[in-house]
């Protein structure tokens, strides 16, 4: 088993490399005054601000532990990262949950006009794809299929179906928890789930390893929004970068309002044992085994 120490150093590099990509295929914002200092100047502000960044980091690992390449993952890995920022950009918006700060700074409608903030995030949203179908680092096939993969898990029966549940389940005392859980599986899991499969995808992995994969991170998207409900309860904004009792202010059914906060954590701790089973079938899983362990006991 990695140690915590090796496994922080190997993600710490992975996410630097996803940086430099990131700068490198954002749309250039010396192409005129106004652009450099609008809608671009938001999609850069959100998506430099950091971040976790585990969905391009499972794309890379997924890559490498079937034999493909760095420069094959890459674009995948950047395209997902531009999904979630143009999601969280959506998300902390007046109409969606209402928040004024994300990762530890002011949210784009807050940095920026609301308006634009939107904009933003719909262009976030398109480049994404741009990114994936101008690789020269994939075959054509490659890059259809992955880019109908992330557009699947993007739309309106994926991480947008998520909000909408979530929006709908808002307030309401008949929510259960398979209801709950499925609300999650869109929401959050979705787009991990793909990145697990976009970085088998970029190293050719057969159906079979595709699916394994997408089988962790079923385990681990659940497991890591029960831990974000957890750490809203139990964390501090200047801790979490974002604030903390936002899903009690918007009446949000969470698994610790359903199942009470130890009942919660020990959910967690199963699907990541479950998570951790699923990595043992497939080779060299020592560091995501050690990425997915770390997740469970994250402060952020």
């Amino acid at each position: 088993m990695m140690t915590e120490s090796e496994m922080k150093q190997l993600l710490q590099q992975d996410g630097k490399k996803v940086e430099a990509a990131l700068q490198e295929l954002l749309p250039d914002d010396a192409i005129s005054a106004l652009q450099r200092t609008s809608v671009v100047e938001a999609m850069r502000y959100s998506l430099e601000a950091g971040g976790k960044r585990i969905r391009p980091v499972l794309v890379l690992e997924f890559c490498k532990m079937f034999g493909g390449t760095e420069e094959q993952a890459m674009p995948a890995a950047a395209a997902i990262e531009m999904i979630h920022t143009f999601s969280l950009i959506h998300d902390d918006l007046p109409a969606m949950d209402d928040d004024d700060m994300r990762r530890g700074r002011p949210s784009c409608h807050k940095a920026f006009p609301e308006a634009l903030a939107i904009l933003a995030g719909d262009a976030m949203s398109i480049h994404a794809f741009s990114v994936l179908a101008n690789s020269t680092a994939l075959s054509d096939a490659q890059k259809v299929r992955l880019i109908t993969e992330l557009a699947e898990e993007s739309g309106h029966h994926g991480m947008i179906a998520g909000q909408v549940l979530d929006m709908e389940q808002e307030g309401r005392a008949d929510v259960t928890v398979d209801q709950l859980k499925t609300m999650c599986a869109f929401k959050t899991g979705a787009l991990i789930r793909v990145a697990c499969r976009m970085g088998c995808i970029a190293a050719n992995a057969t159906d079979e390893q595709i699916k394994a994969a997408d089988t962790y991170g079923s385990y681990l998207g659940l497991a890591f929004q029960i831990v974000d409900d957890i750490l809203d309860v139990t964390s501090t904004t200047d801790v979490l970068g974002k604030p903390v009792g936002s899903d009690a202010e918007e009446n949000k059914v969470t698994f610790v309002t359903l199942l009470g906060l130890e009942a919660a954590q020990k959910e967690a701790a199963a699907l990541t044992e479950k998570a951790m089973a699923m990595l043992k079938t497939l080779p060299n899983p020592e560091f995501l085994m050690a990425l997915t362990q770390s997740l469970l006991s994250r402060k952020h």
